[in-house]
């Protein structure tokens, strides 16, 4: 399973970029491989004038559709998602999320931008065919906080939140009733005895 971690942040570094990292940090722990998709490296030109032909959106876009699964993070502005982000959406084809579930995360000023997540960005995510959008993850500035040594620090209960996002997603990638260690047993070779 592949995850595709999204940062629709404009720059770097920034707080949706330490979600994103910190979900990252928690799909590895529980096994699932991810990767990293940075819209601001994108070409600014191409995202502008809406060049599908690019070869960096062409790029971009082939990492959307082989992801089994897609973390999308954003800063809020004006109660809306990044123009970065929005850019990129609008090069993906039709049906871009097509059978994908969508973990969103945002961050923003004050908790008053909280429903850009649902209103803005939800409805974006709808029409590109996502299959499942998963409740988001909304953070304010005070709980990602710029550290003097220069990274960013997620407050507890943030990390609390995204654990149970990160379950959640979990649990909709990994195939229903696995158990690990057992190797599936074909229907055939079942047998009751009473």
């Amino acid at each position: 399973m592949t995850v595709l971690l999204i940062a629709g942040s404009p720059t770097a570094p920034s707080r949706s970029q330490a979600l994103l990292d910190t979900v990252g940090q928690r799909l590895l722990l529980r096994g699932l491989r991810s990767e990293q998709l940075q819209v601001r490296e994108l070409d600014a030109q191409a995202l502008v004038q809406a060049d599908f032909g690019h070869p960096a959106v062409v790029r971009a876009a082939a990492q959307v559709a082989a992801a089994d699964a897609v973390v999308i993070a954003t800063p809020v502005y004006k109660a809306a998602y990044s123009g970065v982000l929005k850019a990129f959406l609008d090069l993906l084809p039709q049906t871009g999320l097509k059978g994908k579930t969508v973990l969103p995360l945002a961050t923003g000023g004050s908790p008053h931008h909280m429903l850009a997540l649902d209103y803005a960005l939800r409805p974006v995510l709808q029409s590109l065919g996502a299959r499942q959008i998963l409740p988001g993850v909304y953070a304010t500035e005070s709980q990602v906080v710029r550290l003097p040594e220069g990274p960013y620090q997620v407050h507890a209960d943030l990390a609390l939140r995204l654990d149970e996002a990160v379950d959640l997603l979990a649990t909709e990638l990994l195939p229903r009733g696995a158990v690990p260690g057992f190797d599936p047993v074909p229907f055939s070779q079942v047998r009751c005895s009473v």
